[in-house]
C-alpha cells in the first residue's frame, strides 16, 4: 500500500487524495451498482474508492449487464414465441409479451450482477492481511 501524504488545512491535517477524471459516463447499470455499494456495502464503496477501482469496477458491470442482456432477451423472445409475425397480426399480445420479456432479463440481470456482494478483487490488498 502506498504513503499516503498530508496537507495542513487549519488545525487539520487532510489526505492529499485524488479521483481521476473518468472520461466515459456510467449508464444505468453501472449508476445503480454505485447506490448499492454506497447505500448497502459502504466499507467495499469507500475501499474500492480509495483505491481507484470504484470506476473501472462499475464500467465493467455496466459492460457485463448490456452483454447479459443482448444474450437473455432474444433467447426469452424465441422461448416465449414473441416474432415479428406477432407483431404484425396481435400489437397488444406483442407488447405484453416484450415486456414480459425484458423485465424478466432485468431481474435477472439485477439479481446476478448488481444486487450481488461478490466481486473479483484481492481482499488482502484492502485489509493488508
Amino acid at each position: 500500500m502506498s504513503q499516503i501524504t498530508y496537507q495542513p488545512n487549519g488545525d487539520y491535517l487532510l489526505p492529499n487524495l485524488t479521483v481521476e477524471k473518468t472520461e466515459k459516463p456510467l449508464g444505468r447499470y453501472g449508476r445503480m451498482r454505485k447506490a448499492y455499494l454506497k447505500n448497502h456495502q459502504p466499507m467495499l464503496f469507500q475501499s474500492l474508492l480509495m483505491t481507484g477501482k470504484l470506476y473501472p469496477h462499475l464500467l465493467e458491470i455496466e459492460k457485463t449487464a448490456n452483454r447479459r442482456m443482448e444474450q437473455l432477451l432474444p433467447q426469452m423472445m424465441k422461448r416465449l414465441g414473441v416474432t415479428e409475425q406477432l407483431k404484425a397480426g396481435d400489437m397488444m399480445k406483442w407488447v405484453g409479451l416484450m415486456n414480459n420479456c425484458k423485465a424478466q432479463a432485468e431481474e435477472m440481470i439485477l439479481n446476478e450482477l448488481i444486487y450481488s456482494y461478490v466481486i473479483d478483487i484481492d481482499i488482502k490488498s484492502f485489509f493488508a492481511i
